[in-house]
């Protein structure tokens, strides 16, 4: 069956358009809601979101849907991504869900579904759920069975206990001045409060949200300003999550920003000497610079790659034992603690290392130089352009003049209409080259393919 709904993290659109609206997020939850029909036992559902305006419409159309399916409702309101997916393990739910475009623009929004384990559910599940959209249920609930929907009031201080359990036994942030930027989005009640309470000097930023600032020149796809704080308030380290706080990224007291490769390479050595490092290797994507595999190569840990998307990278973690995975773009997932991609965990792992070195952040958290490496995306003009024979042509020349050394990634986006195109190598300007030369070759295709369209309109207004 052909996936429309689900991408590489649950559905994903514009708010209030095909899919993200409150009938589409009815139909799911009640789709949903059928395969959990199996027996006498009432199971139970955990709502979470982030801070976009959409999320008002779209939790109460999900409420309903379970509800109407016989499924208990626990709604948490605004928390992280991994907040929800603790809570779902926590409560014994069968089921959680997170509303949340997680680093997209407020315009857009997003439903995500966590099994009762707190793992993101299979492609397989989400396909039986589409059919089901289609089909339409084949029973509700009777009158007598229908759920029931509450707040869950201490969700926020259940989930900063659990990620302050992270960090070492013993150890406080005293002295230590962090900036952290929220990204005007999930975490910005319960991000603060984890540094504070472990002793730190917190300077918040990112935390005003309005419904519509959510990810805007902020947070971990926009870490200026974090940058900025950290320089001006001589912090020790600057911390930045996206909106629905599984990703970060940080910067050292010298303004450098470090990406997610930085990070798994700091926990991945850390792991590996404290004899902790499950499986003997790390797993990132096809993204992750080809410098963080030579640095862990060198250092007697193996690296393997999955495709895009921290669902794969779990699902690989899972299936090779180990407990350290993620992305360059700052998804980090520690097993040992949480079941997806945790920012606020992934922090303290980094502070724990300034912490027990005693070093500045720029002596601790930096520890290889990245090959040269170029990511641009283009706006998706049509079906099949990766496939264009000029585009074909582009990227076989690209590698071919990159040499053995150098990769070419090209993929269609799973949470926005856009194609990435990457490319790195030993030399930046080849590297520059080739990623502007297959972009022009993704346009021409893309300006093509709408001038047969616009040719076949012609000929079908002349009939």
């Amino acid at each position: 069956m052909t996936r429309k709904l689900f991408g590489t993290d649950g559905i994903r659109g514009t708010a209030n358009s095909e899919p993200m609206t409150p009938e589409v997020a009815l139909r799911v939850a009640i789709a949903v809601g059928e395969s959990f029909k199996n027996g006498a036992h009432k199971h139970l559902v955990v709502i979470g979101k982030d801070t976009r305006l959409s999320g008002y419409m779209l939790e109460p159309a999900l409420t309903a849907g379970f509800i109407t399916m016989g499924m208990d409702v626990v709604l948490v309101g605004p928390l992280p991504t991994p907040a929800v997916a603790m809570l779902t393990r926590s409560l014994r739910a069968d089921l959680g869900v997170v509303i949340s475009a997680s680093h997209n623009p407020y315009t857009d929004n997003g439903i995500k579904l966590f099994d009762r384990d707190g793992y993101k559910l299979s492609d397989e599940f989400e396909a039986a759920v589409e059919e089901a959209v289609e089909k339409g249920p084949t029973a509700r609930a009777l009158p007598s069975e229908l759920g029931r929907a509450k707040r869950l009031e201490d969700a926020g201080g259940r989930y900063i206990e659990f990620v302050k359990q992270s960090f070492p036994r013993g150890r406080r942030l005293d002295g230590l001045r962090i900036v952290v930027d929220c990204a005007q989005g999930a975490a910005y009640r319960v991000a603060p409060t984890v540094f504070w309470e472990l002793g730190a000097e917190v300077f918040s930023i990112g935390t005003q949200p309005d419904g519509t600032n959510i990810n805007r020149d902020c947070g971990a796809t926009s870490p200026q300003q974090m940058r900025e704080e950290v320089l001006a308030r001589r912090a020790d380290l600057g911390v930045a999550l996206d909106g629905d706080g599984d990703r970060l990224i940080i910067a050292d007291e010298k303004g450098t920003i470090l990406d997610g490769d930085q990070v798994i390479a700091l926990i991945a050595t850390r792991l590996l000497k404290s004899g902790k490092l499950s499986g003997g290797a790390a797993v990132a994507t096809v993204m992750s610079n080809g410098g963080l595999e030579r640095f862990l190569a060198r250092e007697g840990i193996g690296l393997h790659r999955t495709a895009v998307g921290d669902r794969y990278v779990v699902e690989r973690m899972r299936a090779e034992g180990c407990n350290l995975g993620g992305e360059q773009s700052g998804h980090i997932i520690l097993g040992d603690h949480a079941t997806t991609g945790d920012g606020l965990i992934a922090a303290l792992q980094v502070l724990a290392a300034i912490v027990e070195t005693g070093k500045k952040a720029s002596e601790t958290c930096r520890l290889f130089t990245p090959l040269p490496q170029r990511l641009k995306s283009v706006r998706a003009a049509g079906e099949g352009l990766i496939e264009a024979p000029a585009v074909e042509g582009a990227v076989a020349e690209a590698k071919a003049r990159l040499g053995k050394s150098g990769r070419v990634v090209i993929r269609n986006s799973g949470t926005e209409p856009l194609i990435r195109v990457m490319a790195e190598g030993e030399e930046e300007a080849l590297v520059a080259e080739a990623v502007e030369r297959i972009c022009a070759a993704l346009k021409a295709a893309g300006d093509a393919g709408r001038g047969g369209e616009r040719a076949s309109l012609r000929v079908r207004a002349a009939e």
